[in-house]
């Protein structure tokens, strides 16, 4: 490109880069006249930010990814996806030209072009499967799991054991952790889906009543103790309660109200009620006082019946 003659020719002055510079604007213009949504580009992925990513779509023009436009799981941060270099499609958005040429602003889209996890999705997951997922992150009510690419549920914090109150998530799982959960329910209307830590591990309460008998005596360790009485755990999940009253009809009593949390101690399945859960126990010499105090009624009986026979027998003895 000629910029200046100087001395009727003899000295002229050329300028590759003014040349380069006119084609580039060329081109961009070019390419911005034909530009509109919806088209599919390639580009090269030049800076990752915290918000998104910057796309190389021709020399001189960039358009940004925004983190929520790079996939349709939840991303921390766009290295998760991406990384400096990486060649990728996208689908353009949005324009912003407002501000006038070599302002113009061009949302792009990773996640558009790729199909949408939610589409069919009650074909692949029924209510009650039990499936593997990853935790994602954890919140003060709970903690998001994610079944598939794109498909988060929540675990409230109700639904993460059986065994043993939870308050807070991360007394049971971590961002990053594997977990079988169980598919509670499927809201695709609101792209919702409830999960389950504890239905997928199973209910102790289920067996209970197989389990433990009236009458049976089994050993426990004490859990809590209260005014009313001791919270007795039996096996994980499953904790009966031995109440006061219990106690001070035991020859025990004295030693029952000297243990603490963790002793041990033996007991007797007094009441079983599986859908209350609810267990009622008793020291495990009581049940053996109710034994002895239901055999003394006939003995007495018997001894009655004596009684009044030698009575009788004095009496007829007098007579003669």
């Amino acid at each position: 490109y000629i910029t200046q003659i100087e001395e009727m020719g003899r000295n002229i002055v050329l300028s590759r880069r003014k040349l380069l510079e006119q084609e580039r604007e060329k081109t961009r213009k070019d390419f911005l006249d034909a530009l509109s949504t919806g088209m599919v580009l390639s580009g090269t992925v030049t800076r990752l930010m915290p918000y998104g990513v910057f796309v190389e779509l021709i020399p001189g023009i960039e358009g940004m990814v925004h983190i929520s436009e790079l996939s349709w799981s939840r991303l921390n941060e766009p290295s998760e996806s991406v990384h400096a270099g990486d060649s990728i499609q996208v689908k353009v958005l949005s324009i912003d030209s407002e501000k006038g040429p070599g302002s113009e602003k061009i949302s792009l889209s990773v996640k558009q072009l790729l199909d949408d996890p939610w589409e069919n999705v009650s074909d692949r997951i029924i209510e009650g499967d039990i499936v593997n997922g990853h935790v994602k992150r954890c919140t003060h009510f709970g903690a998001f799991v994610e079944i598939e690419p794109g498909i988060e549920g929540l675990v409230h914090i109700s639904e993460m054991s059986y065994i043993k109150r939870v308050l807070k998530p991360e007394d049971i799982v971590s961002p990053g952790d594997e977990v079988a959960v169980m598919v509670k329910s499927l809201d695709l209307e609101k792209r919702r889906v409830s999960l389950s830590i504890r239905d997928a591990e199973g209910d102790p309460w289920q067996a209970v009543s197989e389990k433990y008998k009236v009458g049976q005596v089994v050993s426990g360790t004490i859990e809590k103790a209260e005014n009313f009485g001791y919270f007795i755990a039996l096996e994980p999940g499953i904790t009966g309660l031995l109440p006061q009253s219990k106690i001070g009809q035991s020859a025990e009593q004295v030693a029952i109200s000297k243990l603490k949390t963790g002793d041990a101690i033996e007991v007797t399945i007094e009441n079983v009620d599986r859908q209350k859960r609810r267990i009622t126990l008793t020291p495990g010499d009581v049940a053996e006082q109710g034994e002895w105090r239901q055999f003394r009624p006939a003995e007495s009986s018997t001894m009655g019946e004596l009684g009044q026979k030698l009575k009788k027998a004095l009496a007829d003895s007098k007579k003669k």
